[in-house]
């Protein structure tokens, strides 16, 4: 089966910005680009919908800006346009199951450098089966390299390195769709990934669960703290197949205590994308996002990934 990035557009900046990040991903995969609109019919159209236009032309133009601008910035891509009559909702979380992943626009909060999640995007990252990545308003592909000296021109910024690549990982439940994700995404920018895991003290643990101590020896004694050179010896295990699969990723790691989302966050500084994990309830796909991913959505500025995994 053909698969694709996919990316949900509408009328919106974000979703313009989302197009663009999803074309340079889709050329980095080598495979195609497909740009999906979702309209319904309304008796009264929004106040977008000009006068003398139905909502299903306005739907069709509005792909097709879209579609235009990415074949203007990138004519090699093979860019596929599907309009759909449906919920924006459904209509993604049917493309899901042909993608590589999806990306969506998402608004920054005005202020600060995360994510408004809207009712969509939340929707479709914690339901989709393929990982979500979403893309705030004003991402562009300098964003995604490091700093250009004085002197160079547009169209070399492609050869500037990419910045790093950033995981958040948990040793309780690593997985092999996150693991695998985060290495081929440094893989195919050529960019360092850096790996962080933080751990939390009894007194703190309820909040974060794949990053609590684990129980500690002794019968009756209760959960202590694993020690720090133990976090970081199982850190190093898991990552050690996966370096030895993609041998050209360099790969750094960080163990700290501290609350994961809080260190996640900090940690993303001068990332070009942050990859995080969705868990799966009982094996479906459910409607969970998960505290630690919740946050990096709302206080991360890079592109953040989201990866479903059992």
């Amino acid at each position: 089966m053909l698969r694709y990035v996919t990316t949900g557009i509408d009328s919106s900046t974000e979703s313009v910005a989302a197009a663009h990040w999803a074309a340079r991903e889709a050329l980095r995969r080598g495979v195609p680009l497909r740009l999906v609109h979702a309209w319904t019919w309304h008796p009264r159209p929004a106040p977008s919908v000009p006068a003398d236009s139905s909502e299903h032309a306005w739907a069709e133009q509005t792909l097709d800006r879209t579609a235009d601008s990415v074949r203007a910035a990138h004519p090699g891509l093979a860019v596929d346009r599907r309009l759909v009559s449906g919920t924006a909702v459904a209509a993604l979380l049917t493309e899901a199951g042909q993608s590589e992943l999806l990306v969506l626009g998402s608004r920054g909060l005005s202020g600060l450098a995360g994510f408004m999640t809207g009712s969509v995007s939340q929707r479709v990252v914690a339901g989709s089966a393929c990982p979500v990545v979403l893309v705030r308003s004003g991402e562009g592909s300098t964003d995604e390299h490091l700093p250009v000296l004085d002197g160079v021109s547009p169209d070399e910024i492609s050869k500037t390195p990419y910045r790093d690549v950033l995981l958040g990982l948990g040793t309780r439940h690593p997985c092999d769709e996150l693991l695998e994700f985060a290495f081929t995404a440094a893989r195919l920018r050529g960019a360092d990934l850096r790996v962080a895991h933080a751990f939390r003290v009894p007194a703190a643990q309820a909040a974060d669960g794949p990053w609590e101590p684990v129980p500690g020896p002794g019968p009756g004694s209760g959960p202590e703290p694993e020690p720090l050179a133990a976090r970081e010896h199982t850190v190093i295990a898991v990552l050690r197949p996966w370096c030895e699969k993609f041998p050209e990723v360099s790969v750094t790691a960080t163990v700290c205590e501290g609350r994961a989302a809080t260190e996640l966050v900090r940690a993303s500084a001068g990332a070009s994308l942050v990859v995080v994990g969705r868990r799966t309830r009982d094996g479906r796909f459910g409607t969970h996002l998960g505290p630690v991913a919740h946050a990096v959505l709302h206080h991360v500025g890079c592109p953040v990934a989201v990866v479903p995994h059992a």
